[in-house]
């Protein structure tokens, strides 16, 4: 029986009640298919600070580096980390770094909207068509995140001036846009570009690298679209999307709005994924939404996100397509059988029952 090694990060708020709901389904999985999961937790974010002194201790990047992925809960609480230097706060010093650290290039977030929750959704239901299904595909270790220079300065005049650089060169987007186009052919092969081409530099190579590459996948229709358009056609049509290939910003940016579109951040899991090697994708998973710290320790959190963050790295890391299948299943059952957390109740949904963190992990723990 083989065994995969995971590192279990929770960090802060929310993130260690809706871990805890993961690693549930996880062992209902790991039962039901017969593979073995060694799942060890340490401390990342404001945790790891004190516990160790800072964001991402010694220990916890071993235990990442002994693993075969990383399954991730959300770091960074927004009354404490003015009280550190910007950069040793939680998302610079650990979530960025970690990215950094293994290569993490690519950021897959699947948004999905289930009918059973089209009253969640923003948008009018004839906006909603059938149902929207959109993937957003995020270039994540370049552009203006990491560009430098970066800083802040004060200017001969006692001015301040910050300065932050947007940099890719070719070979980046080359890489993100395969994956994109690769996501694209297992779905239904259509993949729209973004990017800011009338005013950015980066716009133009972005869209001539795309444009070229699309040349090795004549199956895939390719449209190029600029941002702040794509921004507006996510809210007036979004069933024209299937998948969205984004820079690091952009896809920031873009890929939570989408979110909404799904009803709640605390339904949207994400990957992010470095190369592959000797048939291996190291990963790191981590749901969208933050820590969430007013409702924290409530038992109120939605769990769904950081669960299905959970089936991605069962596919993408360890290619059990069937165990990540079943957790899909089981948390679209539980909410057909009308269990909602907060975040996606409506108390003139007929047949709906709020429950809380505890209670949705286990009844998607039963559906499997």
């Amino acid at each position: 029986m083989k065994t995969f090694n995971i590192a279990a990060l929770a960090g802060d708020g929310i993130g260690p009640e809706v871990m805890a709901e993961a690693i549930k389904v996880l062992r209902a999985t790991e039962k039901k298919f017969g593979f073995k999961l060694a799942i060890t937790e340490a401390p990342v974010g404001w945790a790891g600070i004190d516990a160790a002194g800072k964001a991402l201790p010694d220990a916890t990047l071993a235990l990442c580096k002994q693993s075969d992925a990383i399954l991730f809960g959300s770091v960074g609480l927004p009354d404490r980390d003015p009280t550190i230097p910007k950069e040793e706060r939680p998302e610079r010093a650990a979530l960025l770094r970690i990215r950094k650290e293994f290569g993490l290039f690519a950021n897959l977030r699947p948004v999905t909207l289930p009918k059973a929750l089209a009253h969640a959704c923003p948008l009018a239901k004839e906006r909603q068509g059938n149902g929207i299904d959109i993937l957003v595909v995020r270039e994540l270790t370049g552009g203006m995140y990491f560009g430098q220079p970066k800083k802040t300065e004060t200017l001969a005049d006692g001015q301040q001036r910050t300065i932050d650089t947007m940099v890719y060169t070719t070979s980046e987007i080359e890489r993100i846009a395969r994956v994109a186009f690769k996501s694209a052919q297992l779905r239904r092969k259509k993949l729209t570009s973004i990017d800011k081409a009338n005013v950015l530099e980066n716009g133009i190579l972005w869209r001539e690298t795309v444009t070229r590459i699309a040349r090795e996948f004549p199956d895939v229709a390719l449209d190029h679209m600029f941002v702040d358009n794509g921004a507006m056609q996510l809210m007036l049509k979004p069933t024209q999307f299937d998948v969205m290939l984004c820079e690091n910003m952009f896809g920031d940016i873009l890929s939570d709005e989408a979110a909404a579109l799904g009803g709640s951040l605390g339904m949207l899991p994400s990957a992010s994924l470095g190369a592959t090697t000797g048939g291996t994708t190291f990963g790191f998973y981590e749901p969208a939404g933050g820590t969430a710290p007013d409702i924290a320790g409530k038992n109120l959190a939605n769990p769904i996100a950081q669960i299905l963050s959970s089936a991605l790295m069962l596919r993408h890391s360890f290619g059990l397509n069937d165990a990540a299948a079943a957790i899909e299943a089981a948390v679209a059952k539980a909410i057909d059988a009308g269990n909602r957390t907060g975040d996606i109740f409506s108390p003139v949904e007929a047949g709906a029952k709020r429950v809380g963190t505890r209670e949705m992990g286990d009844a998607i723990a039963a559906g499997i």
